[in-house]
């Protein structure tokens, strides 16, 4: 798993496999969102409109933007509202504003009830047209505008001088009466045009358009939580705890350094692969020795190992007992006479456990075992713990066959296993690897477990005697 590419089969046997455990972790997470909605308070939010009338920039905007939201505006909100120990400070966590297209500024307020909701976000947008409107009309020079109203009445006198002057002229009867009148009518025009600069140019008259702020109507009141709402929290925390969990179970199965291929497994030994083998088992077999009690891990559903492929349909006993026969056969030419062997099996190893007792069956059952140079070598179980691994000395062997099953043990436990055996003197012969496959039919359940009784009675007193 270490090596392989994650697929989807990968993630669905993580939930077959553990479903019960996902299903409690998730209820866990769920209660962990519930429990922080509880002491979370329901919060409400809002938000008033404020139209900003003419051309403003983007950059203007977000200055005002920072002003409805700034601490003159709030503390004067805090003050009108005069909420029992709620300050200014509290409320500008409160209060929030953005600039909208077609010069809206969004003023939000957010309370523990949608009654305050409302009035904190109404009382804001009232706040900042009144601050904004005075900045406004205290940035005109006041010097500045008298002088332009001063010329305004100038040009009006000029202009009332100028109609009394047409108006006793000549009407017209000669020609330089008509040329007066053109040249007085001229100077209005020319007059009349500068008041309309003198307009147009004048600071104020521009603030004073742009400080006509309007507040959009009252803010609605909120019918709903805002998030995250409680329901939010509980599907949170169920969801990340689910996906922690299935995260954890690859990061897990990522990090394993099980050898489960039969390349690595011999190069760990130092010695040829004889044969696989097939051992019947029921579907909730191969399960791992794992911490704390076993009715707990068996009631989690992670007493089953998830990171190795389910057990394959097995064929009829006697393709098998074939398998196991022709792993005798080999050892049989293998070896000179007198062929004994010791069966190396790793402590823990239940499928192993099981495969060795069928092979001392079948070596036992040859019609032709001990006799001079013919049968079956005979054969010695002998459990071999990986921590601390020791085997009997003894030279009445021929060396040692290691039975074990993929994806159970690391490099470094097989390296232990092969350096007892170097130790004892006892050569690896060769190995064999036992896989689970289930049963079809219940006659031949019924055989398995009868071919399998003396594996027990033999991995139980090995290794002190022979079979």
């Amino acid at each position: 798993m270490s090596d392989d590419t994650i697929r989807l089969v990968t993630f669905g046997r993580i939930i077959r496999r553990r479903g019960r455990f996902l299903t409690l972790i998730t209820v866990v997470g769920a209660l962990v969102g519930y429990g922080t909605s509880t002491l979370v308070p329901p919060r409400y939010t809002t938000s008033a409109s404020v139209l900003l009338p003419g051309a403003w920039e983007e950059r203007e905007l977000l200055t005002q933007a920072e002003i409805a939201t700034s601490s003159v505006v709030v503390d004067r909100a805090a003050t009108t509202l005069a909420w029992r120990g709620v300050s200014g400070t509290e409320l500008r966590e409160q209060v929030s504003a953005k600039a909208a297209n077609g010069n809206i500024i969004k003023i939000s307020g957010t309370a523990d009830t949608p009654e305050r909701a409302q009035q904190l976000a109404d009382q804001v947008a009232r706040q900042f047209v009144t601050f904004a409107t005075r900045i406004v009309g205290d940035s005109a020079d006041p010097e500045a505008a008298a002088r332009l109203e001063s010329l305004r009445q100038a040009v009006v006198q000029a202009n009332r001088r100028i109609t009394e002057l047409a108006d006793a002229a000549d009407p017209g009867r000669t020609v330089e009466s008509v040329q007066t009148r053109t040249e007085l009518e001229k100077l209005r025009t020319a007059l009349r045009e500068a008041i309309e600069k003198l307009d147009q140019a004048d600071p104020a008259s521009g603030k004073s358009s742009k400080a006509n702020m309007v507040v959009m109507g009252p803010a609605a009141r909120p019918a709903g939580e805002a998030p995250p709402t409680q329901e939010q929290l509980i599907a949170g925390g169920a969801l990340l705890s689910f996906l922690l969990a299935v995260i954890g179970h690859l990061t897990a199965a990522r990090m394993s350094r099980r050898l489960r291929g039969e390349p690595e497994i011999t190069a760990a030994l130092g010695a040829a692969l004889l044969g696989t083998v097939d051992v019947a088992v029921e579907r909730s077999a191969n399960r791992p020795q794992g911490r704390g009690p076993r009715w707990l891990r068996r009631l989690l559903g992670i007493d089953t190992r998830w990171d190795i492929p389910a057990p394959r349909a097995s064929g009829d006993e006697a393709s098998r007992q074939l398998r196991f026969r022709r792993v005798c056969v080999r050892l049989r030419d293998l070896l000179p006479a007198p062929r004994r062997l010791l069966v190396v099996v790793p402590e823990g190893d239940e499928i192993a456990h099981r495969a060795a007792g069928q092979l001392v069956a079948e070596a036992h059952g040859d019609p032709a075992t001990g006799s001079s140079g013919g049968g079956y070598p005979r054969l010695r179980v002998v459990a071999v713990s990986v921590s601390q691994p020791m085997l009997p000395d003894g030279d009445d062997v021929s060396g040692a066959l290691v039975v074990l099953s993929a994806g159970s043990w690391t490099a470094a436990e097989l390296a232990g296993i092969a350096e007892a055996c170097a130790d004892a003197r006892h050569e690896i012969v060769g190995i064999v690897l036992a896989g689970p496959v289930v049963a079809r039919t219940a006659r031949s359940a019924g055989q398995r477990r009868h071919a399998a009784s003396p594996a027990l009675a033999v991995g139980d007193g090995a290794t002190g005697g022979s079979v």
